[in-house]
């Protein structure tokens, strides 16, 4: 059987993030990717000089045509820029019904360029995240996502990741890499407990599309038909080590990507 990952998400023209992380993700995982352009943007190592948004018609034919032709087996959804959009993905996935939906909701880009509106953000809550699998927010992210400040401590996260499973999702993954200290620490949350995961933290500036790539990780490995602890386990080991390689590429003059094929190359 050939295991099959679709990616929502805007593009990104220097191929750190976005599409072409989760498209290098799930080739580096062994998952045949497919694609539903959300924007693109103008962006390199430096920031984002500029977002064109697809318009959400065209947004829901690229859905129709992947998922009325191809056996998704999990979907990863990552920028949505603008409501309209969101509730175009939203009516998407349900007349399609796929299994597994991985929502990371994209809000700022590792330079610090804001990718999303604020009135995406409370579409974001209300339409789509109850329509996911897993939510996979950074600390800025479920703060924002929760109107709070940004958790910081390990019981801030985990209080915030349970007022998110509270707004209908079944899994929070509450990723700690905004956090301090030697250690990087992800609280997955669910309604049947919690389960902490801990990584060394890397020095490195080459960071960008961390999250994108963690998340369309996590989607390759629910679609191999791994459970969500395993999968989300497997994820961050693979993330882990892209972060570590990161120094062995040379990409632009900025915040550089992390080494999706660090295996092979």
């Amino acid at each position: 059987m050939t295991v099959i990952a679709l990616t929502i998400a805007g593009s990104d023209s220097g191929g750190g993030a976005g599409i072409q992380a989760d498209l290098k993700t799930f080739s580096a995982l062994g998952a045949y990717g497919a694609s539903v352009v959300t924007a693109l943007t103008a962006q390199n190592t430096r920031g984002v000089q500029a977002v064109l948004d697809i318009p959400p018609d065209f947004v829901a034919t690229q859905m129709d045509s992947v998922l009325g032709d191809l056996a998704v087996d999990a979907v990863k959804i990552g920028m949505l820029s603008q409501p309209p959009t969101i509730e175009a993905v939203a009516a998407g996935l349900r007349r399609h019904g796929v299994r597994h939906v991985v929502l990371d909701p994209v809000m700022v880009a590792t330079s610090g360029d804001r990718l999303i509106s604020d009135s995406a953000i409370a579409t974001l809550r209300e339409t789509l995240l109850p329509l996911a699998s897993l939510v996979t927010p950074n600390l800025p992210e479920a703060g924002a996502l929760l109107g709070e400040p940004m958790p910081l401590s390990e019981a801030d996260m985990l209080r915030q990741g349970r007022r998110l499973l509270a707004l209908g999702c079944p899994a929070v993954l509450m990723k700690g890499g905004h956090g301090g200290g030697s250690e990087s620490t992800d609280l997955l949350v669910t309604a049947a407990g919690e389960m902490r995961l801990e990584a060394p933290r890397h020095a490195t500036r080459n960071t960008h599309g961390t999250g994108c790539t963690l998340s369309a990780a996590i989607a390759a490995r629910l679609a191999a038909g791994l459970d969500l602890a395993e999968a989300v386990r497997e994820a961050k080991a693979y993330v882990t080590a892209a972060i570590a390689a990161a120094d062995r590429l040379a990409i632009g003059t900025g915040s550089g990507p992390v080494h999706h094929f660090h295996r092979w190359w």
